[in-house]
């Protein structure tokens, strides 16, 4: 991870920064559209979730709402948190419940939430910090309940994103498999782990095609017991 400490991770990696980047592209209007894998896996998703007869989802990241919406006509109560004020804003806007609010510290309550859902968040949470977050999320998600994650990949290595042509630009830390795999291993069971290679429109990820990467989407299901 020598590039972490390169960059600066913990400077580029900040909140505030991360927040500021948000919030101009929202008021721009533009949100990238959900790949087709994505939105499968989301149906996917959708149906464990009533198998389970699990009704409440937390979203971490909920962006401007596209995923919200579909939990919601679903029949799934809805909340979502970003550190985005404008994402929230819009998100509002649809009638969803979100709120601004850091992974790092949610305001709420041990075993809340029957399940959660995060797509392309925890990716902008440097190696130095994963862990305290993944507690975080494993600690307002209900024992056995799952934690749906979705990343883009990297050979382990902390950047910016080089299509960012205004500042401040994007924090990512872009892991492996294996390391995927051994991180959030830690924190439960990981039950389902799939990859697909990155495509182009909305198929696209970060990085402007300088990035080879391809999606990672996983569940973790959460300790059946709460842990110290």
């Amino acid at each position: 991870m020598g590039a972490a400490f390169e960059i600066g991770a913990e400077e580029h990696g900040s909140e505030q920064r991360l927040a500021e980047f948000y919030n101009r592209r929202a008021a721009s209007g533009w949100d990238h559209p959900l790949a087709l894998r994505r939105v499968e896996q989301r149906a996917r998703f959708i149906a464990l979730l009533k198998a389970e007869s699990r009704h409440n989802i937390l979203e971490i990241g909920s962006g401007m709402g596209l995923d919200g919406l579909q939990f919601v006509r679903a029949g799934i109560h809805y909340t979502g948190v970003d550190l985005s004020e404008e994402h929230v804003r819009h998100a509002r806007s649809k009638g969803l419940d979100v709120s601004v609010a850091s992974a790092r510290q949610l305001p709420f309550a041990d075993g809340t939430f029957p399940a959660v859902w995060t797509m392309s968040t925890l990716l902008h949470i440097p190696a130095t910090d994963i862990d305290s977050v993944l507690r975080e999320l494993v600690r307002v998600t209900a024992p056995g309940g799952p934690i749906a994650v979705g990343l883009w990949s990297g050979e382990d290595d902390e950047v910016l994103n080089p299509e960012d042509d205004v500042e401040p630009r994007r924090f990512f830390s872009r892991r492996s498999d294996a390391t995927v795999s051994q991180v959030f291993g830690r924190y439960g069971a990981i039950e389902d782990f799939v990859t697909w290679p990155e495509g182009t429109g909305a198929e696209s990820g970060p990085g402007a095609g300088n990035w080879t990467q391809h999606y990672q989407f996983l569940i973790l299901r959460s300790p059946a017991s709460p842990t110290g």
